[in-house]
């Protein structure tokens, strides 16, 4: 491949392209997947995305990935990108093997960038912290030992990317195993130590006995603006794929008056790299010990029941139990028409672990947060005292606040009223008796 310098004045034309394979192996439309991955390519200032296609691809070549006819189609669309200019990188949203990636780097004259290296880049470019910049360089080398073809100058860089695109340039190393294992010892030393310090505040935490609650979902699913709606912080969030890399937390109130740790975390992904799941343990720690969890999910966005889907398998992968509580927060139903937002606040109310709300407009967030303050009573095993109380019938307002908490053992319609049988802890009945 000609070496290609890059410069800081301009973004680098990128060319994306979904390979579909055509078979259940992945539960994705072609077209939403190309759009993800062009949304991805967007998330990199320094990419400028020229076109995009979706290439089917039933037979794949074992050294060049795609068919002669289909490389040399692809070959015409790169030249004729960004108005003749031609696109300089060719984003694959999938996984190339380093043959394949020299061999198309060599037909097309262009440099290729797979999803996992994509994924890598985003990541370096957001890391703010010391963990996160250190887990973002283990998890690219993990990467980059099993390709002898790209350069790995950008280790001795403070910020700004890995070096994929933009930057000085690349240059062709030949392969150095052992420089690479002696950076990954190095690496893992000093995030030993942060993890250590990391540590060290989850143990002062933990001698104050407020719970953990932890939102996790797929990324750009609206967490950020959730936990800056139920905290007042200002943590970035953007209409953007991981506009929250380094995990933030934050202390709030519930309505009854139990203090809580409210943890934002990284957004998850389709095919999320096996190098950052493992590099990002430490960060995702936060879930392995939170107490409750909020899975938020974009309900307006087509393919919620698949994001969801890829958000167990994560979670999974990452030891959480499946006896961990957890409610599904449906977000961003202002995207939705007034009938079906309508529709899914009637279907969260009668669904239990289920909170259907908008993070941007604020509506649904009250029961949400009391769906929270019991839920966390439940796990946490607070006593729980029976009552009976009885309600004029036309008491809609505090009859409604009972069966929200979730709380009504029984009910039936008397003479004086409604009879209501409540099982509610101390916190509950003090919220009750302040309404």
């Amino acid at each position: 491949m000609a070496e290609t310098t890059e410069t800081r004045d301009r973004p680098t034309r990128a060319y994306v392209i979904h390979p579909d394979l055509g078979n259940a192996r992945t539960r994705r439309s072609p077209e939403l997947a190309l759009e993800e991955a062009v949304a991805l390519a967007h998330a990199l200032p320094a990419i400028d995305v020229t076109g995009a296609e979706v290439a089917r691809l039933r037979n794949p070549d074992p050294g060049m990935l795609f068919s002669k006819g289909k490389r040399e189609e692809i070959g015409q669309h790169i030249k004729a990108a960004a108005e003749g200019e031609g696109a300089e990188l060719v984003l694959i949203d999938g996984p190339v093997t380093p043959v394949q990636q020299r061999n198309l780097e060599k037909e097309w004259d262009v440099k290729i960038l797979d999803r996992t290296g994509l994924i890598l880049e985003i990541f370096a470019d957001r890391a703010q912290t010391r963990e996160g910049v250190l887990q973002v360089e283990l998890a690219a080398l993990a990467y980059q030992r099993t390709r002898l073809v790209r350069a790995w100058t950008h280790l001795e860089r403070q910020r700004g990317g890995l070096g994929f695109v933009g930057g000085p340039g690349e240059t062709q190393i030949e392969a150095d195993r052992r420089a690479i294992d002696e950076q990954v010892i190095r690496l893992r030393r000093q995030l030993e130590r942060v993890v250590k310090t990391r540590e060290l505040h989850r143990k002062a935490r933990a001698k104050v006995p407020y719970p953990i609650v932890a939102l996790v979902g797929y990324t750009n699913a609206g967490k950020s603006t959730l936990f800056n709606r139920l905290t007042g912080a200002e943590v970035m969030a953007r209409d953007q794929l991981f506009a929250t890399l380094d995990p933030t937390m934050r202390q709030m109130v519930l309505p009854g008056g139990r203090r809580v740790i409210l943890s934002d975390t990284v957004g998850f992904i389709s095919d999320l790299p096996h190098e950052l799941v493992a590099a990002f343990r430490a960060t995702l720690e936060e879930v392995l010990a939170a107490d409750l969890i909020l899975h938020v999910r974009d309900i307006s966005h087509p393919e919620t029941e698949e994001q969801a889907g890829d958000v167990g398998e994560i979670l999974e992968s990452l030891g959480v139990e499946e006896d961990v509580p957890l409610i599904e927060v449906w977000n961003k139903i202002d995207a939705l028409s007034g009938e079906t937002r309508s529709a899914l606040r009637r279907h969260d109310a009668r669904t239990e672990g289920v909170q259907a709300i908008s993070a941007l407009s604020g509506e649904g967030l009250e029961d949400l947060l009391l769906a929270v303050e019991t839920r966390l009573a439940e796990v946490l095993d607070e006593p729980r005292d029976e009552a009976v109380l009885i309600l004029p019938s036309d008491d809609g307002r505090r009859r409604a606040w009972l069966h929200r908490q979730g709380i009504v053992a029984s009910e039936e319609m008397g003479d004086k009223g409604v009879r209501l049988l409540v099982r509610w802890t101390a916190r509950q009945k003090a919220a009750y008796d302040a309404l």
